[in-house]
């Protein structure tokens, strides 16, 4: 089995392959980049699909239109929404910069932005909430979340009830549904859905009701259709147009997230014992297709279990 490019060839035949991760925080080049440096080989940004990867699907709808990205260190974030085509991208950093008496905990240094931008969010309407990443200020961006939210868009503003808004409501949308991630510490950390269930928390007890949203993410369904939709395309490029598409594998760690989206979705699932599942405890909460000892030897499995035609 070798590696060439963004395939691997086995006795002659190109099988392409992405990296689906929860992960986030750059832009899919750097993580590319970072990946190829460290592995050895040559992996392509398009087979990097990070949490917030299938944000760009939403570009059509909100590449226009004022959001609110929340996530990542300083505006790094803005930089990574900017690359796939959000074209009016504010962070909470650009609130505070705005008016600091938004949230007056917390002092922020404007030299630890890349690029500062003098908004007046008084007139400016925020259509969408988008969590890219780990917000860094829960009490910031929980708060500047629902004033978006209860003013309808416009920050400063009276609070709308629900019931008597005219316009179309401001959509949230999150990239991570982890509520613990795996860190140096020896306890596992709180990660995006921890976040989400703060903003909740703290948005029904103010309005009696917790917001609607979507979700994004490993084991979400939409997540795994995204990443089914860049293999085909991968496949059309190698095999041309009228290329049949093959059984989807998906190989993984994690039972919760990595095997319940691959059995949603309706593909084939190998879960491997390296990582966070481990075979002692007992069986897995969902059912893989196939267990395996690590990593080559569930890619040779699926590999030969495609060809054979299983």
């Amino acid at each position: 089995m070798q590696r060439s490019g963004g395939e691997l060839i086995f006795f002659g035949r190109k099988i392409p392959y992405i990296l689906l991760t929860n992960g986030g925080g750059s832009t899919e080049e750097k993580r590319a980049e970072k990946l190829s440096k460290s592995l050895g080989v040559t992996i392509d940004s398009e087979q990097i699909i990070q949490a917030h990867t299938i944000l760009k699907d939403l570009v059509g709808k909100y590449g226009d239109s004022p959001v609110l990205v929340l996530g990542g260190k300083n505006d790094d974030m803005r930089f990574v929404a900017e690359s796939y085509g959000f074209k009016k991208a504010y962070t909470t950093a650009d609130v505070l910069l705005w008016n600091p008496s938004v949230w007056p905990f917390q002092s922020f240094d404007p030299a630890h932005m890349k690029r500062r931008l003098p908004v007046d969010f008084s007139k400016t309407r925020i259509e969408a909430v988008l969590v890219f990443h780990d917000p860094r200020n829960w009490g910031t961006d929980v708060q500047i979340m629902c004033d978006v939210i209860q003013s309808d868009g416009i920050i400063g503003n009276p609070y709308v009830d629900p019931d008597a808004r005219t316009s179309r409501p401001v959509e949230v949308i999150f990239c991570n549904p982890d509520l613990l991630w795996k860190s140096d510490f020896s306890r596992p950390r709180l990660g995006q859905g921890a976040f989400r269930e703060s903003f909740q928390a703290v948005y029904k007890a103010l309005s009696g009701t917790t917001y609607p949203f979507v979700q994004f993410g490993k084991p979400t369904t939409p997540t795994y259709k995204y990443a089914e939709k860049i293999i085909h395309g991968m496949i059309k490029r190698l095999y041309g147009e009228n290329a049949s598409f093959p059984s989807m594998y998906m190989i993984g760690d994690n039972p919760a997230s990595d095997i319940a989206g691959a059995n949603g979705a309706k593909w084939n699932s190998v879960l491997v014992h390296t990582g966070v599942y481990d075979p002692s405890l007992g069986q897995p909460q969902h059912k893989p297709t196939q267990e395996a000892k690590d990593v080559e030897a569930a890619v040779r499995w699926a590999i030969e279990r495609a060809i054979a035609g299983a």
